[in-house]
């Protein structure tokens, strides 16, 4: 059976973020596979040398979910250690930044509100 709504991430094709290094991301849920609206689901996968670099989202919040490895966080004015299970907001119009911090890739479940669609307009850096 075939679902509009399951979604296989080996089914994704990858991009990779402007404003990122070493970062491979595939958009899980958006308005264009599944007609999301509201929300936009990615899975974003960082190597050793990986990160976000600063910036923030005009408009636009971001939750990060951490699946796998370690990063350090900047929010604002501050910061703190990622590990797996932990999750982190990032409050729209505020400056944000990752660094994987771990020997193995990290893993990211990472949800944007409205949708962010590597849209140049909802970045500030």
């Amino acid at each position: 059976m075939t679902s509009k709504f399951l979604i296989r991430p080996q089914d994704i094709e990858p991009y990779h973020p402007a404003n990122h290094t070493d970062t491979s991301n595939k958009r899980l849920i958006s308005r264009h596979n599944v007609g999301a609206q509201h929300m936009e689901v990615i899975l974003g996968t960082l190597g050793k040398s990986g990160g976000a670099l600063p910036h923030a989202h005009p408009g636009v919040e971001q939750v990060c979910y951490m699946l796998e490895g370690t990063a350090h966080v900047e929010v604002g004015d501050e910061t703190f250690e990622m590990t797996p299970g932990d999750t982190c907001f990032f409050p729209a119009d505020v400056m944000h930044k990752l660094e994987v911090t771990s020997e193995e890739p990290v893993k990211l479940l990472v949800i944007y509100s409205p949708p962010y669609e590597e849209n140049p307009d909802k970045v500030r850096r």
